[in-house]
């Protein structure tokens, strides 16, 4: 497994600092447009929801992305902070096939 000392950004953030705020949108609005709830929403942009494959592929429509973008950067961020805050994994030995 790769280590990185600094974790990978929130999908949430990168929604906010990426697409948000340069295109002048309101979390209202852009909740909306993708036909989920505000709070939905604020959840997400707020680093405090996670992306499901259902908000990846909503997403993925209205900034014209793939929502493999979304799930990638939702991915590697739980994978991260799961290595960082369990130890049970590293007990865990090959099996042999």
């Amino acid at each position: 497994m790769r280590t990185r000392k600094r974790p990978p950004s929130h999908p949430g953030g990168i929604l906010k600092r990426q697409y948000i705020e340069p295109l002048e949108l309101t979390v209202t609005g852009l909740a909306q447009s993708l036909g989920v709830s505000r709070k939905t929403l604020s959840k997400i942009v707020n680093e405090r929801g996670s992306v499901t494959a259902d908000m990846a592929l909503r997403l993925g429509r209205a900034f014209e992305t793939s929502p493999e973008m979304w799930m990638n950067l939702q991915r590697s961020y739980d994978l991260w902070h799961a290595s960082k805050e369990s130890n049970g994994w590293k007990s865990v030995s090959p099996v042999a096939a």
